[in-house]
């Protein structure tokens, strides 16, 4: 499995991929961060992760809509079904690569924490409760970006499948309160309080594990047609 997440950290960084990734989260995290800092003068460095989560939800498809993708598109997928590696292994190395992108970005963010200190005193406690929750979300979106992927070889309608997927948990809740836990957005917002709430926690976890296992369905059922 390390050979996996190893060539996919290289095709990330070998790539645009990952820069653009990263660039863009830091872009709009800096314009967030000048707005509640210099225009509203606060120092709660969590509360920026509120727009940093929305943001989460159009470039994480950067990431995730080439996974499977791509190697179905370019043939290799076949060499992967194939491979003495086993397709649960191949599912979570391309994840946690992923979700290692994802941390590097995050550990990114601690200059602001910094610049932060300079003007006030930022809650640390807080600011990594909130870090956790936004990790527990990217990791959602993340593993239901690589399921997407996995259904298509077209990168675009993965991408998009995706994005529409994060948007549409966004107005559920409009429609019904019923759809209220079923927004992953919702569940995240506890987290900037400083509050770790167990039932969200649980609920991040198992729709990513989830999220896993289909993809991992779907190439054994590809597997076995060949």
């Amino acid at each position: 499995m390390w050979a996996i997440i190893k060539k996919e950290i290289k095709s990330y960084f070998y790539s645009p991929i990952g820069y653009v990734f990263i660039g863009l989260f830091l872009i709009m995290f800096s314009i967030f961060f000048y707005t509640d800092v210099f225009t509203y003068q606060s120092t709660n460095f969590e509360y920026i992760f509120y727009s940093g989560a929305t943001i989460l939800t159009f470039i994480v498809p950067i990431l995730t809509m080439r996974t499977m993708a791509e190697e179905r598109k370019t043939g290799t997928e076949q060499l992967l079904l194939t491979a003495p590696l086993s397709i649960t292994k191949v599912v979570i190395g391309k994840f946690i690569a992923a979700t290692l992108i994802v941390i590097i970005t995050e550990l990114c963010t601690f200059l602001y924490f910094g610049i932060l200190c300079f003007f006030g005193t930022p809650h640390i406690t807080t600011a990594l409760v909130t870090l956790l929750g936004f990790l527990l979300l990217a990791m959602s979106y993340i593993s239901f970006g690589i399921l997407a992927s996995s259904i298509t070889e077209n990168q675009i309608i993965a991408g998009v499948v995706t994005i529409g997927f994060f948007i549409l948990s966004w107005f559920l809740p409009n429609f019904s309160s019923v759809f209220t836990n079923f927004s992953l957005i919702n569940m995240f917002s506890k987290f900037p309080s400083g509050q770790i709430d167990i039932a969200d926690t649980v609920t991040f976890i198992t729709f990513t594990i989830t999220c896993l296992l289909l993809t991992v369905i779907f190439m054994q059922r590809r597997k076995s047609v060949r």
